[in-house]
């Protein structure tokens, strides 16, 4: 499609009386494209990744022109289309994507005969086939080498085994199979298999914790698990507690080392190869779902509660992975890092978005601390993370620079501050800076590198625009959340503004909706404010067995209320301001989104993680840090400052007034409101971690647990402000 551009021209479109919301949004007729065997798939692919098809021939009849004489129902803000919500009455604050604002994107422009996870596979096969697909650095021996591919074909093959094996130990269609370990090729294949022979996938996560995932299996009724030997044991510590699980599959595991005896009456456990032999030995026939089938149930964590299962549909998938591709292209020559837990809604759309396009997927070796040793190796084109792993890339990056100093330092702001100026003002900047400068920065994720995506938390201002030039390619920050099957938003290609979300994905609709109680409301100036909400395909079908909390997010008109509250920057896109659920009030009445601040303090170079506390008892804001040791230890040593480890360090008042300087510094640089400031700190030498109950395994902070964790530290910081407040001399 062709890029829109925000101009005055009005683009108008003629619609039916009928209100627009619910118009349906039909897939593109099979007649589209006639149907080609595998060699012309293949010649396709190729020829579009050599040279791409010219814009004109890739247009559609949803195309915008001027038309001066239609009535005027839509009008493009640059890369959104606004609507009315209903054509009567309704209120113009419904935004679609622009590349196709009349209908709703539910199936991919150029195979819209895909409309399950299965059909995706099955097209990647036989397109793909003799491409890498899967690849890995962990050998059968255990040893660590250079990375081993599995092609298209070999995946194939290994998907309609382990389906067949399933079903040769009498798990029915339809059952729910759950895969317990982290990121490795098995569990892709395993996927894959489920969605060819109508399994349900139930991703159990590896961090949840033994109690969760006790939960999830008997709440999912799960009947099959995949594990590895480490989690195996974890489950036989309570499989007497799970009477659904029929058979157990340790990928990984050794045939001589199962249990001999059944941990439980009619429960086996085998290994992963055995199984593969066994549906090898006796291939079934595939047992294709269809698009409004259930594809898997994705437990979100949250913070507070049990949690909660999204019931996500093929069909889910496929239009907000198609909706994205109108937009971000992918090619065979990409290479995928797969180390975000496949778990997360994030990285599971990603791997099917890639595999649609025939791109190669290589898992790191399981150690996060290994993760630049992969990149290296590896040396992917395609790079998905998140916040806090781009702000601890940052932060390193800045340090180095700062204590290289002299001339290194001075060239790397004339390299930064030139290829910044050449950003802004539309023009390709000198190649000399990269050679100079950036190809060292860029090298730290293999060098090659041409798109990075960020999800999951707001990314700051300052450190997209690093990225961006450091970096170079497109660097592209979305908004979404399991229950829209990911994406609801992302950053257009090509647009070189910062600071929002993007525009719509084109699979969706989203408006704001007023939240009075904070005094945000769609007539805002100079921008319309509200909670965002989403509607369209992506939408999943509710929370498993629970009725109640589905009705609570959708409302009678199927519009999802996601809790995040945004506002429509120019140009139709997205940015978010704060969130609707974790808000409190101060004794002088001002709100306070604390997930705002602790994202504004995380640029503070002494801060790992950071939580922000304040209540309605208390006029400030109070918080616990969990510091960067090698920070606070350089800066110690540069102070002079002697100590035994570092919770003394931590505990020195020094160390408190240091890291409160900079907070407040970095506050001012953000224009934080004066009662958003930080007013006291205390610093823990101990992360945030799943295992202290502390982190989400999304890696957010469990605000009532860490009110608790922390009850002591917030007690004593506000008695101390309290007495330098009474000791202060009055007027």
């Amino acid at each position: 499609h062709h890029r829109l551009r925000s101009s005055p021209t009005r683009y108008t479109f003629r619609f039916p009386s009928s209100p627009l919301p619910h118009l349906p949004c039909p897939a593109a007729p099979a007649t589209a494209n006639p149907p080609m065997d595998a060699t012309d798939r293949r010649l396709r692919a190729v020829s579009a990744h050599l040279q791409p098809q010219a814009t004109a021939a890739r247009r559609t009849s949803d195309s915008l022109a001027p038309n001066p004489t239609a009535g005027e129902y839509a009008h493009v803000l640059g890369y959104s289309a606004v609507l009315p919500e209903k054509l009567q009455t309704g209120k113009w604050n419904v935004y679609r994507s622009a590349h196709s604002p009349i209908t709703l994107i539910d199936r991919f422009s150029d195979y819209p005969d895909i409309g399950t996870l299965h059909d995706n596979f099955v097209n990647a096969v036989e397109t793909f086939r003799d491409c890498r697909y899967l690849g890995t650095r962990v050998h059968s021996d255990g040893t660590i080498g250079d990375y081993k591919w599995m092609t298209y074909g070999e995946a194939g093959t290994s998907r309609a085994a382990i389906g067949s094996g399933l079903i040769c130990h009498g798990i029915p269609k339809g059952a729910r199979v759950g895969l317990y370990f982290i990121n490795r090729p098995e569990w892709t294949i395993v996927d894959n298999a489920c969605s060819a022979y109508s399994y349900v996938s139930v991703p159990l996560y590896d961090t949840l914790g033994p109690d969760a995932v006790q939960f999830i299996v008997n709440h999912a009724s799960v009947e099959a698990i995949f594990c590895v030997p480490e989690t195996l044991r974890t489950l036989l510590s309570f499989i007497t507690q799970m009477p659904c699980v029929r058979l157990i599959v340790v990928v990984g595991g050794v045939d001589e080392n199962m249990p001999s005896s059944p941990a439980a009456a009619g429960m086996e456990i085998i290994t992963y190869s055995m199984l593969h032999r066994q549906g090898h030995m006796s291939p079934q026939p595939f047992r294709p779902p269809k698009p409004e089938d259930v594809a898997t149930i994705c437990y979100t964590s949250g913070t507070t509660g049990t949690p909660k299962g999204a019931v996500l549909s093929h069909a889910n998938f496929i239009a907000n992975v198609a909706g994205q591709d109108l937009g971000v292209k992918f090619y065979p020559s990409d290479v995928y890092i797969s180390y975000l837990p496949l778990a997360h809604i994030y990285e599971r759309t990603n791997q099917i978005w890639l595999v649609h396009r025939g791109a190669a997927v290589g898992f790191y070796q399981g150690d996060n601390l290994k993760l630049m040793d992969d990149l290296n190796t590896l040396k992917p084109t395609v790079f998905a993370s998140v916040p806090r792993l781009y702000n601890k890339i940052y932060a390193a990056i800045t340090n180095a620079v700062k204590e290289s100093g002299g001339l290194k330092e001075r060239l790397f702001h004339a390299a930064y501050n030139a290829k910044r100026q050449a950003i802004i003002n539309g023009r390709n900047p000198s190649p000399v800076w990269d050679k100079l400068v950036f190809n060292k920065i860029k090298a730290r994720l293999g060098g090659r590198v041409r798109v990075m995506s960020s999800g999951a938390s707001p990314l700051s201002p300052d450190v997209m625009e690093f990225l961006r030039i450091c970096f170079g390619g497109d660097i592209l920050e979305g908004y979404g959340m399991t229950e829209t099957s990911c994406v609801i938003t992302l950053m257009d290609v090509g647009d070189i503004s910062i600071g929002h979300v993007g525009s719509p994905n084109p699979a969706c609709e989203v408006k704001l909706v007023d939240v009075p109680e904070m005094n945000y409301t769609s007539e805002d100036q100079p921008y319309p404010r509200g909670e965002i909400c989403a509607r369209g395909p992506i939408i999943f079908q509710g929370y498993y067995k629970d009725e109640v909390q589905t009705r609570e997010v959708i409302d009678e008109d199927s519009w999802l209320h996601t809790g995040d509250i945004g506002l429509w920057l120019p140009g139709g896109r997205l940015k978010i301001i704060d969130r609707k659920k974790n808000i409190f009030k101060l004794a002088q009445g001002e709100y306070i989104a604390p997930e705002k601040i602790e994202n504004v303090y995380a640029k503070c170079k002494f801060i790992a993680q950071c939580f922000v506390y304040g209540d309605s008892f208390n006029s400030c804001l109070v918080a616990v840090v969990a510091v960067e040791p090698e920070v606070l230890k350089s800066w110690a040593a540069l102070e002079g400052i002697q100590y035994e480890d570092l919770r003394q360090l931590c505990s020195d008042p020094r160390a408190r007034a240091a890291v409160l300087a900079d907070m407040d510094s970095i506050g001012k640089e953000a224009q934080l409101r004066g009662f958003e400031f930080v007013k006291a700190v205390t610093l823990v030498a101990e992360p945030f971690t799943l295992e202290n109950g502390l982190l989400t395994p999304t890696f957010k902070v469990k605000r009532p647990q860490a009110k608790a964790y922390f009850a002591k530290e917030i007690t004593t910081m506000y008695a101390q402000l309290l007495d330098a407040e009474s000791a202060r001399p009055k007027l």
